[in-house]
């Protein structure tokens, strides 16, 4: 037998997971205002896009789905 086939033969097979994860990330928004005070406002609202993802700052595993 050859040497391929006998290490395949023996390997124990992975199974793919998924997960529920929780992630804070910090990222660059921009908006286009008067005052900072008025892009303050209308970040909070919702306004505005992201200029530049950010760094992952924290993670923790929720839940394993299998």
């Amino acid at each position: 037998m050859p040497r391929s086939a006998a290490k395949a033969r023996n390997t124990p097979r992975k199974t793919l997971f998924h997960a529920a994860m929780q992630v804070t990330r910090l990222e660059e928004w921009c908006v286009e205002a008067e005052t900072a005070e008025d892009a303050k406002a209308l970040l909070e609202s919702g306004e505005g896009h992201r200029c530049q993802l950010g760094d992952l700052l924290h993670f923790e595993v929720q839940q394993i789905l299998d």
